[in-house]
């Protein structure tokens, strides 16, 4: 058995996937959502708010504003509607992801990215969950885990994340400010019995 070629052609292919998980890493950094939600239309509606089963409104409190913007943002996402994506982001809103890429200032410059990524998805879902939520004045926090699968270039893939944002209220709304989402390394499944994993050489110092 050629194992020296078997590492090169899996080191290989391993350099493919962490490029590829970087470019995600800044696509997934827009997007947080949880199963099976939808956009609302919320027009002429100064703040968010709900009916009570006698049909009284009740408007809703800031973590259930936050909550609700994220809701939101989601299925404006799903559904690639720019502008009520944009609603939801601060023109100066930056972007950190955990693919050791630099980080991305204002919504002008992070819009491309996210079209060129999401031009090569289908059937994209994104599940949210342990959202944990903190509010402080006109500022606050998100942080929360997610799952995400996706056809992409014709593939089926899967990853896992997590994600903190940091939001503010301005002219009485609450829009993010501030996204760090970070990939979750995952361990490869171990080699079927009877075969020979590929063949380890050591680490050379970088040059």
């Amino acid at each position: 058995m050629n194992t020296g070629w078997n590492f090169h052609k899996a080191a290989k292919t391993l350099r493919c996937a962490l490029t590829f998980l970087s470019a995600l890493a800044v696509f997934l950094s827009f997007a947080w959502p949880a199963a099976g939600q939808q956009p609302k239309d919320k027009k002429n509606k100064k703040e968010p708010s709900l009916a009570d089963n006698s049909g009284h409104i009740l408007p809703l409190n800031d973590e259930q504003q936050i909550d609700y913007m994220i809701s939101e943002m989601l299925g404006a996402w799903q559904i690639g509607d720019i502008d009520r994506l944009h609603k939801d982001y601060a023109d100066d809103v930056t972007f950190v992801n955990g693919g050791w890429a630099p980080p991305v200032f204002g919504w002008n410059n992070y819009l491309p990215l996210y079209q060129q990524q999401r031009a090569r998805m289908q059937k994209v879902r994104m599940d949210r969950s342990n959202t944990y939520l903190k509010v402080e004045g006109n500022l606050g926090w998100v942080c929360y885990q997610w799952d995400f699968s996706a056809t992409v270039d014709g593939q089926p893939t899967a990853s896992q994340g997590q994600t903190t944002l940091v939001v503010a209220k301005r002219d009485n709304r609450w829009v993010i400010v501030h996204n760090h989402t970070s990939l979750v390394a995952t361990t490869p499944p171990p080699a079927p019995a009877g075969e020979q994993p590929p063949a380890q050489t050591p680490p050379t110092k970088p040059s």
